[in-house]
């Protein structure tokens, strides 16, 4: 029987909320005998929209349009709403709710998130850290009647469904010149929350008389030219204070096609992705690097680990860190509660690890590659679709073992 489904997300936005409302998308559409699919965009922040000419944006379209003459005709009556973005926007406008989210960087979720988690009937996220953190967190409420404190949990089941972009192939990126052999990316956000700021000063501090480069891809909001050239000015400033260095720093800035990002993943000169981050709810740009096999190096930490641990083995270059209280400048009310926690990674052993993998990249590459292998195997699409429709439609629409053998494993970081 089918059943009508209203997804409302960033499903345009160029961001990771957008990557994973496209996800979403794709797995729903993969089963359209089981739904009728709606789709209501909405914006996010001030990140630009997605323009690639595919079969899969003029589908979207197509849905959107259709949803907007339904919704104009007051005709759309879906039986689920699939809402993707953080708790705090979730709406109980269905006779069945289902919030999809992925925002949990630190060690608990801010007090709204249980409130409006529990006006849900079922929510999914898309790590461990992201399931964990959202049970664990108890906040203090007040009985009404006897003014009584007591804790308030999430009641709602919640449910980890892994998430991935779609693969394209490589795609050059115009303009990209690489002066040295030896180079490091970095795909990260400009901010506090990224811990962008030290992730660079400190690998230029390690590198400052070799002949490596660091290729960062970044913003600070958006992707316009005007966010270029603040972006631009901040590196410019930060590098000032090392006038003498023989390490090159590269800006990449704008709006990359997942080919391009696929052909930077692989570039012949790219040795290893770098990510000090304080806390990722996933963790794409990781997860698309270890997918092509680049060497990662980051903390042991959070979402990304349900993709770079397996069998109690890392596969990945791991810095050591310490779990502290967020900085005030990251406090965002409603989303990073001043009272929660996230990683700090150790200086010195950042540095050191660096110099680990420019020392020994034929270790670090070989044990990429035996990554890379486990998340062919682990996270095929069909898989992940299969298991995506099964929780959203609300009965298991696959008989497969393996399918569950797997998600068990993924469930148990395995």
């Amino acid at each position: 029987m089918k059943k009508k489904i209203f997804v409302r997300g960033p499903v345009l936005s160029q961001s990771g909320y957008g990557e994973q409302s496209r996800f979403a998308l794709r797995a729903l559409k993969s089963r359209e005998d089981l739904f009728d699919i709606y789709v209501q965009p909405i914006p996010w922040g001030h990140t630009g929209w997605v323009w690639s000419d595919t079969d899969f944006r003029s589908w979207m379209d197509s849905r959107i349009t259709l949803t907007q003459v339904l919704m104009q005709q007051k005709n759309l009556k879906p039986d689920i709403s699939l809402q993707i973005t953080i708790p705090n926007e979730f709406e109980k406008i269905c006779p069945i709710n289902i919030g999809y989210t992925a925002g949990i960087e630190s060690t608990a979720v801010a007090p709204i998130w249980l409130q409006k988690g529990n006006e849900m009937d079922k929510i999914l996220v898309v790590s461990n850290h992201a399931k964990t953190t959202y049970e664990k967190t108890v906040a203090e409420a007040v009985n009404s009647q006897t003014n009584e404190k007591v804790p308030y949990r999430l009641q709602t089941p919640i449910v980890m469904v892994a998430e991935k972009t779609e693969r394209a192939e490589p795609e050059p990126i115009p303009g990209l010149e690489l002066e040295f052999d030896y180079n490091y990316i970095m795909v990260s956000q400009m901010g506090p929350r990224k811990n962008f700021d030290n992730a660079v000063k400190w690998w230029v501090e390690e590198f400052i008389d070799q002949e490596v480069g660091l290729v960062l891809k970044t913003s600070l909001i958006n992707n316009p030219i005007i966010d270029y050239g603040h972006a631009q000015e901040a590196i410019s400033e930060m590098l000032k204070k090392y006038p003498q260095r023989k390490c090159k720093v590269y800006l990449l800035h704008g709006d990359l096609s997942n080919g391009q990002m696929t052909y930077l993943y692989n570039h012949s000169k790219v040795k290893a992705i770098v990510n000090i981050a304080h806390g990722e709810g996933f963790g794409l740009p990781l997860f698309e690097a270890a997918r092509e096999g680049l060497p990662v190096m980051t903390v042991g930490w959070s979402g990304q680990l349900d993709f770079l641990h397996h069998n109690n083995k890392d596969y990945f270059t791991s810095v050591e860190y310490s779990v502290q209280q967020i900085q005030q400048a990251a406090v965002w009310d409603g989303v990073l509660d001043k009272n929660s926690m996230w990683a700090f990674a150790d200086q010195g052993s950042y540095k050191m690890k660096l110099r680990e993998i420019y020392k020994n990249w034929d270790k670090a590459k070989e044990t990429a590659s035996e990554l890379q292998t486990i998340i062919e195997e682990k996270y095929k699409d069909e898989n992940l679709y299969e298991r995506f429709v099964s929780e959203v439609y609300g009965d298991k629409v696959v008989e497969d073992d393996e399918i569950d053998a797997l998600f068990a494993s993924l469930a148990e970081g395995e």
